[in-house]
């Protein structure tokens, strides 16, 4: 009899392929908790059509053979904290800067692990960021400060007004140049797209085997894939989860990804069942 995998699960439509969602620790109170938005969440759910699951950030070298015991897709989110600059050679943080060093320790390892594997990886925001560091590359902790990228318009605020209403803070803020022939090019159909902007850090130097597939006005990275990534593997700085059913862009993005995680699940589901019947 052939053993019954979680991948039998879901080819018989049991359940859903699983997305892993790595946890911030928030202090509520005076007591730490491993929290993920809502938000974030619901686009996973909805967006993508893949279980979401919630993955406490806990220092455990087993976590992630655990996590890939589960998980078909991983989704990295934005955040309140930064990465740690430590983890890229930076400069010491201003006093003030919230860092979550709980989070870096898994995700910064579970990005590579990630790649490695062939698992399917979108990442927003933090995520973003935390995959350019694990790739090697560096962050300006301030762009805003930062001089204008040669040959394009000067550099301009990407940060959000904490006092304006949600709705404000994650509506459209600038124009995003995507690059011809790139991912989202051909996913949007478009060579220019609006987006919400509410970072305040961004890619200094790109991570080695990374590659550009969207700008800013002024030079600001806002898009990359894993170049010789075997499965999706893809990052935005901006926020497509917010409302993402009234953004067609952010629709295809969730679509894609959620494409690529059922078509990973199918994939091992194949390959456990090939090696059951090989050893029956």
């Amino acid at each position: 009899m052939i053993q019954k995998t979680k991948h039998d699960a879901a080819r018989k439509g049991l359940r859903r392929p699983i997305v892993a969602i790595p946890c911030d620790i928030k202090m509520m109170g005076v007591h730490p908790f491993h929290a993920v938005g809502e938000k974030y969440i619901k686009a996973v759910n909805e967006g993508a059509g893949c279980l979401p699951i919630l993955i406490p950030v806990m220092p455990d070298p087993l976590a992630l053979e655990e996590i890939f015991a589960v998980a078909d897709g991983i989704f990295l989110t934005g955040s309140w904290s930064n990465v740690h600059p430590r983890h890229y050679a930076g400069p010491a943080s201003r006093e003030g800067t919230l860092h979550d060093e709980q989070r870096d320790a898994l995700t910064l390892p579970l990005i590579k692990a990630c790649i490695e594997r062939g698992l399917p990886l979108f990442a927003v925001c933090r995520g973003f960021q935390e995959l350019n560091v694990a790739f090697g590359g560096t962050l300006h902790q301030h762009i805003h400060e930062e001089p204008a990228e040669e040959g394009y318009a000067p550099r301009f605020d990407h940060r959000d007004k904490k006092d304006d209403p949600v709705e404000v803070q994650y509506g459209p803020a600038h124009k995003v140049s995507t690059v011809p022939g790139g991912f989202l090019a051909q996913l949007t159909g478009e060579s220019e797209i609006t987006v919400n902007s509410l970072h305040g850090q961004g890619i200094d130097r790109l991570g080695e085997g990374l590659e550009i597939d969207a700008r800013a006005p002024d030079g600001t990275v806002e898009a990359v894939r894993v170049k010789e990534a075997a499965a999706f593997a893809y990052a935005v700085q901006w926020h497509p989860e917010w409302q993402f059913w009234n953004n067609p862009v952010s629709l295809k993005l969730f679509q894609a990804f959620g494409e690529a995680v059922r078509g990973h699940a199918e994939a091992a589901h194949d390959e456990e069942t090939k090696n059951q019947v090989t050893h029956a």
